[in-house]
């Protein structure tokens, strides 16, 4: 589920590079290992990590085992009645331990910018810092009643800070801790993943996080549920609860219906249906998702 335009030949070619580089290639290449069965280092969420789109997981980026390194990158569109929304990014996988990620977030109000008085076209926009550890179990291997279990910290900027505090927010950057377990059920061809969510993030971040009347943290949950159809193609759904701070502007939990493709053992395309609930007072926010990630 992911594949920036910008991010792809970059990726490309540093894969590539890897593998032809020098005389000591074939050993080289060994740290780019891709040993990952199809799917299991996820796709990538709309905050960068790997997960199921909506809901973050406790996998791991990138194609690699726990003896090489996998990078990843993705692209996200999400196409809504009044919004817009795309997502881009990077993420690095350490020995199926570590990952590191960074993805921007660019949500367009389109001709709601008028009626919220930001004009038209106005463009909210954050960065996301991410690091997620793998503290015990594996998605596949082991005790089968033994999830992979990972602890994740979220940093997050908003560029428009003005205009969260005018909505109400507290603060226009914020950190969110989450801690995941994941297990696919290979015998029954199913995934399941739980992931509590520490935060005070309004939107996910893009209008700011907190409030003057409530800015401690909450307990959000994300639950996602996946069927294997065959080697290469899942389907599932999510769900993921939010905190509703902001007086002005009430907020609904998320939910999807997916389905995830590997083109190739590097490409992988997701599509889903989204419903992000009201957003900025304007009600059912349901559309599109497309994403594409390349992994290595």
């Amino acid at each position: 589920m992911d594949q920036p335009l910008p991010i792809h030949g970059l990726l490309a070619g540093l894969a590539f590079s890897c593998v032809l580089a020098s005389p000591a290639a074939a050993q080289e290449s060994a740290l780019l290992d891709g040993g990952k069965l199809l799917l299991t280092n996820g796709v990538a969420t709309i905050e960068g990590t790997s997960g199921g789109g909506l809901a973050t997981w406790a996998t791991i980026s990138g194609r690699e085992t726990d003896v090489g390194v996998g990078l990843s990158a993705h692209g996200t569109i999400i196409e809504l009645p009044d919004y817009g929304w795309t997502s881009f990014g990077l993420s690095v996988g350490l020995f199926d331990r570590v990952e590191l990620s960074y993805a921007r977030q660019n949500f367009d109000t389109r001709d709601v910018g008028t009626a919220l008085g930001l004009g038209e076209g106005y463009m909210l926009s954050q960065d996301v810092f991410a690091a997620k550890l793998r503290i015990a179990g594996d998605v596949v291997y082991g005790n089968p009643l033994v999830p992979q279990i990972a602890a994740g910290v979220e940093h997050k900027r908003s560029s428009d800070t003005p205009v969260a505090l005018a909505v109400g927010a507290a603060n226009g950057q914020g950190t969110a801790f989450t801690l995941s377990a994941t297990k696919l059920f290979l015998s029954h061809s199913v995934l399941v993943n739980t992931t509590a969510r520490l935060t005070k993030a309004n939107q996910g971040g893009l209008l700011g996080f907190g409030s003057a009347g409530e800015n401690s943290y909450s307990l959000q949950f994300e639950g996602s549920v996946a069927y294997q159809l065959s080697r290469r193609a899942v389907i599932g759904a999510e769900y993921r609860t939010k905190p509703d701070n902001l007086a002005v502007a009430r907020e609904d939990d998320w939910w999807d219906l997916f389905a995830a493709y590997a083109v190739t053992k590097n490409l992988t395309v997701t599509a889903a249906y989204v419903d992000l609930g009201s957003i900025a007072t304007f009600d059912n926010q349901r559309g599109g998702f497309l994403s594409a990630q390349l992994a290595f």
